[in-house]
């Protein structure tokens, strides 16, 4: 059930409004205001669903020990049952609450990467519902940096099991607004803190494998973990080039159909100006179909297109910048209402593995090779 209407203290100078029945408050991203945060947190204690930001994507929390709780975030986001959920936590000690063995592989990248968008698979404690993890004998922890996430989840008295905060199956939500387009009338709160800094999900590695194994490329870099570890493998899932079965999902990411907007999408891979000259002709072809046509390219590029909607996700020489507008800029070619997304390929380089990973599920794995 919704909240009921609350008065804010006009002196927190807040935004607060009210979507379907969602009550929407704009709280500062850097020093959010504890009295605002506590209207959250008291959504939590009750058993409701709060969205709120963290570095890397707007997640959808629940109190992670409540399972009555954490099973309106699967009914609010129309989730398959089988996706697992990561959990947050606002200290570093909390880990154990959840994880009944802690390796000193996770002891070293908590000390260099947390808080951060790093997730952690680790064996789980009897404490956590089956729901949270939905059955498996793991969980997926992590410490958000952002510091609206940190004080709703210190103010809430626990950890919150928190997924993107979108409907399923569509690209993942980097403003409040993006929250409020797929899940207003479903949640009970959303904390604006602003757009989102990293754009993309947090990397997720399996600690419980014999040689630590990435599941999900994101916000922390492959080559980052691999200097902290010595040795890390990639999952065949996160570079592959065509839908692979899986049937069982250890992280989010890997089996369900993500990042997905509403067109038909095409990724074309290979030399820029290879890749140039294939997106012209697949551009030609389409529209000579008659269909509405979207371009994501990069800054160096872009001018080199015509089309029905053009738009830049940033300059290949700055993939912090791609990673952080992807999602955004794919909310909007639906708003465009473009028939075909026809988008460019980068190097699956750093932050690039991750851009790519999302970029060709996306296009449930629709890729051109430029040559």
């Amino acid at each position: 059930m919704l909240l009921s209407g609350k008065s804010i203290d006009p002196k927190s100078k807040s935004l607060e409004k009210k979507v379907e029945g969602t009550l929407w408050i704009k709280v500062d991203s850097e020093k959010p205001q504890i009295d605002l945060i506590r209207i959250g947190a008291s959504a939590i204690k009750k058993g409701g669903l709060v969205a709120f930001p963290t570095e890397t994507v707007y997640g959808l929390g629940a109190d992670a020990f409540n399972a009555k709780a954490v099973a309106k975030i699967f009914k609010a986001k129309e989730r398959p049952a089988d996706n697992p959920i990561i959990v947050h936590i606002s200290c570093k000690e909390d880990v154990h609450k959840l994880a009944r063995d802690v390796p000193d592989a996770a002891k070293k990248l908590m000390r260099r990467f947390w808080p951060g968008p790093l997730t952690m698979i680790l064996k789980r404690s009897p404490a956590v519902p089956d729901i949270t993890v939905v059955g498996l004998d793991t969980v997926a922890v992590r410490m958000p940096s952002n510091e609206v996430a940190l004080a709703l989840i210190r103010e809430s008295g626990t950890a919150l099991a928190a997924p993107s905060a979108n409907r399923a199956g569509k690209p993942s939500p980097t403003t409040a607004q993006h929250v409020i387009d797929d899940l207003a009338g479903r949640i009970d709160v959303v904390l604006d803190g602003g757009p989102t800094k990293v754009g993309l999900e947090s990397t997720v590695v399996d600690l419980t494998t014999q040689v630590p194994q990435i599941l999900r490329p994101g916000g922390t870099p492959f080559e980052e973990l691999m200097q902290a570890l010595g040795k890390v493998v990639l999952h065949p899932s996160t570079t592959a080039k065509r839908k692979t079965s899986i049937s069982k999902a250890r992280a989010p990411g890997m089996k369900h159909r993500h990042y997905a907007p509403e067109a038909e999408m095409i990724v074309v891979e290979g030399e820029v100006d290879k890749v140039v000259n294939r997106v012209k002709e697949l551009t030609s072809l389409s529209m000579a179909d008659g269909k509405r046509v979207g371009i994501l390219a990069t800054d160096e590029t872009v001018s080199s297109y015509d089309a029905d909607v053009l738009k830049s996700l940033g300059s290949r020489s700055d993939v912090a910048t791609i990673a952080r507008s992807l999602f955004a800029l794919l909310r909007d070619m639906d708003k465009e209402e473009v028939d075909m997304i026809i988008a460019e390929g980068i190097p699956p380089k750093g932050l690039g593995l991750a851009v790519m990973n999302r970029l060709r599920r996306a296009a449930s794995f629709n890729i051109v090779k430029a040559s």
